[in-house]
């Protein structure tokens, strides 16, 4: 069943590709759930309290996925992966402008007195994820493009391997070594 509708998704994005608008239409159902699921392993990582619930997070990146212009869906992998790049995008936005409000509302703020302790685990914080992510790009593309795909994509090695190009031994090496050097950076390592 899961690989027939794996085949079902793959065609469907391949007639989407080539203009069939009735091909897109057929995909939401297939997809929706999963995209759920990618939203709300993003979320899970996010803050307490944060504001952007995994409806919205879907519906956003959904609509964005729709608007692209020419793209070229190779396979139910590709646009997974391509889906989690948007869900990034769109909680790397929502960060900077919840950090934008808070700028603004500093009038308010709690005296440094009244602050207490934070959690020895902490959430993750898109901004520093995606700045340490930004980081790690420079020196090496493909650990970056492994992490956004794991983490934020929700995708097995398999997947990962399948849609880099690269041998699942490859992907588990650099999945392991990137998690490694992106705990050392954000737990306030060396830069």
């Amino acid at each position: 069943m899961a690989a027939t509708r794996g085949t079902d998704v793959t065609d469907l994005l391949q007639r989407w590709s080539v203009g069939d608008r009735a091909a897109l239409e057929s995909l939401m159902p297939l997809v929706y759930d999963e995209l759920r699921r990618l939203a709300r392993r993003s979320l899970a990582a996010e803050n307490p309290g944060h504001t952007l619930q995994t409806t919205a997070l879907v519906h956003e990146a959904y609509l964005r996925l729709v608007r692209q212009e020419q793209t070229d869906w190779r396979n139910r992998s590709h646009f997974f992966g391509v889906a989690a790049q948007m869900m990034r995008r769109i909680l790397i936005d929502h960060a900077r402008g919840v950090r934008a409000d808070k700028r603004r509302a500093i009038a308010g703020a709690v005296p440094l007195d009244d602050v207490q302790p934070q959690a020895a685990q902490r959430p993750v914080d898109f901004l520093e994820l995606h700045e340490a992510l930004g980081e790690l790009e420079s020196f090496d593309e493909q650990k970056a493009r492994v992490v956004e795909l794991r983490f934020f994509g929700g995708l097995s090695v398999e997947e990962v391997s399948e849609m880099l190009g690269v041998s699942t031994a490859t992907v588990k090496r650099e999945w392991s070594v990137a998690r490694a050097w992106l705990a050392r950076r954000l737990n306030g390592g060396t830069r």
